[in-house]
């Protein structure tokens, strides 16, 4: 696997805290380091976090048009909680779960700073 990490630029590091600490535990994700501009999440025997961050030119967050996080799920009821917690924990909907092709099942949504992710299961 050639990534490391991903980080996703917020405006509200508390906010963001509280977002993927419930959403990443769906992945079996803990904190696995904190300061006051970032938190890391990895999952026990996984090389790949995913990251928040404060912008370190001080300059707000903003969101890449056309970029997407995508997760993986290991089942349909996986990928329908982690999407309907993402949507308790104020993200947002950019396509309800279902199957987009035979195999295929996806949901779409945004965190609270607008960053897109899919979540992805194939049968």
């Amino acid at each position: 696997m050639m990534v490391s990490n991903i980080v996703l630029g917020t405006n509200n590091l508390e906010q963001a805290e509280q977002f993927y600490d419930r959403l990443l535990t769906l992945f079996d994700a803990k904190q696995v380091m904190k300061n006051e501009r970032s938190i890391l999440w990895k999952s026990a025997g996984s090389d790949t976090g995913i990251a928040v961050c404060m912008p370190y030119d001080g300059n707000p967050a903003s969101h890449g048009n056309g970029s997407m996080v995508g997760l993986k799920a290991k089942s349909v009821e996986q990928l329908e909680n982690v999407y309907a917690t993402a949507l308790k924990q104020g993200g947002s909907c950019e396509g309800e779960p279902g199957e987009r092709k035979p195999g295929v099942n996806a949901a779409y949504f945004r965190d609270p700073d607008g960053n897109k992710f899919g979540i992805f299961y194939l049968e």
